[in-house]
């Protein structure tokens, strides 16, 4: 499916977190984080806003030009964290719901995964407008990167928060690393590595 991508900026905030707030609500590591309904209503767009905070201070964010879908992508070099890594799960549990424990353990599970051998694009989540699933608009955002990084030779990353997710991630040229990371009590969620292809 052709859909015109461009770089999000500043200004499209509003919409990359409506966007990703009703993308991701029904997400099974969305309802693990916020198990009452009505508290991820009122909590869940204020971590997909954090989210975005992270990534335009870290990376890049790629949104489709019909308002469809966007990927939130970071640029991570190899070798160890910075040191004041470990107090990033801590940091956002505190900024969007601090008696959530959930949200400081998912970001510090996802973090003692996150490969650190090489350099890679992270793409930390995509979401699609749900009416708009399964249309093409998940690959035509993340194709744009791929191709880049098979032109560079960069390798990239992520983790498959749902098994249909991790579909389209096989079918894009990831393959699974290590084992599944199961949350407590939680869903699963794959790791996924993707070595750059021969152009």
């Amino acid at each position: 499916m052709s859909v015109p991508i461009r770089r999000a900026e500043e200004s499209d905030r509003a919409e990359v977190v409506a966007l990703l707030d009703e993308a991701f609500m029904w997400d099974p590591v969305s309802s693990w984080l916020f198990p009452d309904e009505q508290w991820r209503r009122k909590r869940h767009a204020g971590l997909m806003e954090a989210f975005l905070d992270m990534a335009f201070a870290e990376g890049y964010v790629d949104i489709a030009e019909d308002g469809s879908g966007v990927a939130l992508w970071w640029s991570v070099l190899a070798g160890p964290p910075p040191e004041d890594a470990a107090d990033g799960p801590v940091q956002l549990r505190q900024a969007v719901d601090p008696e959530n424990e959930r949200v400081e353990t998912i970001g510090r599970l996802t973090s003692e995964i996150h490969p650190s051998d090489r350099p890679h694009q992270y793409l930390h989540m995509i979401g699609v407008k749900p009416e708009r699933q399964g249309q093409g608009i998940g690959a035509a955002l993340v194709a744009p990167v791929l191709a880049r990084c098979d032109r560079e030779g960069l390798h990239a990353y992520l983790e498959a928060s749902s098994a249909r997710g991790r579909e389209l991630y096989l079918r894009l040229g990831f393959t699974d690393i290590g084992g599944p990371l199961d949350l407590p009590d939680g869903p699963r969620m794959w790791p996924m590595w993707r070595e750059p292809q021969v152009v």
